[in-house]
């Protein structure tokens, strides 16, 4: 503040300056909620091309039978890298990046509620991801215990798994903080006569997901602390020699892990509840349904967590209640995917990029949906547990459920952010290319789970040769379609590209369609009438 003058014009310039720092300074100090937004999102994008590298280093190594490339305790290291990378580094920060960007805009706040923790909770992820990635260099190596860092495996690894436990904390740290940002935001700045029930979609699923993640990441935090009192301070909480049990940590671990993957998934059903009525040309169909069948989804969500342990000798009235209770989410999201089908049904349909993505995660993640109920039947599991069949159906549902949702919102609202239009025809080859090379990818390891292939193998018979020589190639298609993705589509996207308009959809395929005139509240894009 200038202490020579009390011109006030002269005093608010100056602030400003300091208020707009340039460089790397604009983005150390953000407050900004669509900088830390994009901060989100390219941390995001990094996590997944790094998570994708150590994909393909698994894929290569199960092209063949045999051990080519890399000892068992080293493949076991890059699953459980790669699976922790992507599920913390790439799929939640991800959608935290979009909430960060739409949420104000959508509800017409000036920003997010608490603009400094929100600096704060995206910069404990980089930390987070250097320690998970240096875990690789220290003795014995990252942790091989799976993502899931089962006990006793999770008590006997080297530093690494400490590493693992520490970047886990701060990943999860960051979570709550976001979560309480969009959940006093939602609650507290919207614009006046925007109730909660005329919020758009995407907003209903972040607040519902929000609620979420407060309420499993202590859980997440208390399994991976008891684990490391274990490991250090002569505690037996996992001990079966000292009294403990192992399967608590399952318990626990799985009460915060089957919420987590609603968690990764709801607020990718909110984009595409965004996406098929702006390309319908017609309202969402059934918004009070959508509203209540997502929250039911996320009640629901924490009373099944036991379906991942039929194999733990668990009595049989657990496994019938885990059992149907699993069926029962089936009912909410059935509502959901019958609600999209019915907003495009005679609708005046065109399939832009959004479109196409949007429209492409209906049809997988419906099959993921499937695979999920049919592993949900305790006898057909006990017989598919720990096969590549699981494989196959979480990653139609992350995957081709949330990584292509994301897709489809960033080339939806990527006008918004960077002023500019993608390349259309890019668009369309990064969507059939994802795909086409996706199924080629995950689709036959349904047939090698069926068969019997064990996940987190180094090694294989030799009767499951040909399906993984086609997984693996699948999934160089698909890595490679992804790097497409960041230089023919992200990149001349930011630099440049046709200008965007002020309602970049409103002219797709040179229709003419208006947005009703009595709705004050129609964001960019909220669906507009089809004339």
């Amino acid at each position: 503040m200038s202490t020579t003058t009390l011109d006030h014009g002269h005093d608010h310039g100056h602030d400003h300056a300091h208020d707009h720092p340039h460089g790397f300074a604009r983005w150390l100090f953000a407050t900004n909620h669509k900088d830390i937004g994009t901060l989100y999102l390219w941390f995001s994008f990094i996590m997944l091309l790094s998570g994708g590298v150590l994909a393909l280093m698994i894929r290569t190594e199960l092209f063949k039978p045999g051990l080519q490339f890399f000892q068992p305790e080293f493949f076991n290291q890059l699953t459980t890298m790669h699976g922790l990378v992507m599920v913390f580094g790439a799929i939640m920060p991800a959608f935290v990046g979009f909430a960060n960007w739409m949420i104000p805009l959508q509800i017409g706040a000036s920003d997010m509620a608490f603009a400094r923790m929100n600096n704060f909770s995206f910069w404990l992820l980089p930390p987070a991801a250097i320690l998970l990635a240096t875990s690789f260099l220290v003795p014995g190596g990252a942790t091989a215990a799976g993502w899931t860092l089962y006990a006793p495996l999770s008590t006997q690894m080297g530093p690494g798994m400490d590493m693992a436990i520490f970047a886990m904390h701060l990943m999860g740290a960051s979570s709550i903080m976001g979560s309480i940002n969009i959940i006093v935001t939602i609650l507290n700045m919207r614009a006046p006569g925007m109730t909660l029930m005329k919020m758009p979609m995407f907003c209903w699923t972040w607040l519902i997901t929000a609620y979420l993640l407060i309420a499993v990441m202590p859980v997440l935090a208390g399994a991976i602390t008891m684990t490391l009192t274990d490991r250090h301070f002569g505690t037996s909480f996992f001990n079966a020699a000292a009294g403990g049990d192992p399967v608590m940590y399952q318990h626990i671990f799985w009460f915060f892990g089957h919420p987590e993957v609603y968690i990764m998934i709801l607020p990718a059903f909110g984009i595409v509840s965004q996406i098929l009525p702006a390309f319908a040309r017609k309202q969402l169909f059934g918004y009070a349904s959508m509203v209540y069948a997502t929250a039911s989804i996320a009640i629901l969500s924490f009373i099944v967590w036991a379906h991942h342990m039929f194999t733990t000798g668990m009595p049989v009235t657990s496994q019938l209640f885990f059992m149907y209770a699993t069926m029962l989410i089936a009912v909410p999201t059935g509502v959901k995917v019958f609600n999209w089908i019915a907003t495009m049904w005679r609708g005046s349909m065109t399939f832009e990029t959004p479109m196409l993505f949007a429209v492409g995660f209906i049809f997988v993640f419906t099959i993921g949906g499937f695979t999920g109920l049919i592993l949900a039947v305790t006898p057909i599991d006990i017989q598919l547990q720990d096969t590549y069949y699981v494989v196959a159906h979480f990653h139609y549902v992350l995957v081709a459920g949330s990584l292509f949702a994301l897709f489809a919102g960033f080339y939806y609202w990527s006008p918004k952010w960077t002023g500019h239009m993608y390349n259309e025809t890019m668009g369309k080859i990064h969507f059939w290319a994802s795909l086409i090379t996706f199924n080629v990818t995950f689709f036959p390891m349904h047939f090698l789970g069926l068969a019997g292939m064990p996940r987190r193998y180094a090694d294989y018979s030799a009767q499951f040769t040909d399906f993984n020589m086609v997984a693996s190639i699948g999934a160089f298609g698909f890595g490679l379609s992804q790097v497409f993705f960041l230089f023919f589509v992200i990149l001349p996207t930011i630099r440049g590209g046709k200008q965007a308009e002020a309602k970049p959809w409103d002219g797709a395929e040179g229709l003419e369609w208006t947005v009703p005139s009595p709705a004050p509240f129609h964001t960019f894009e909220t669906p507009p009438q089809f004339k």
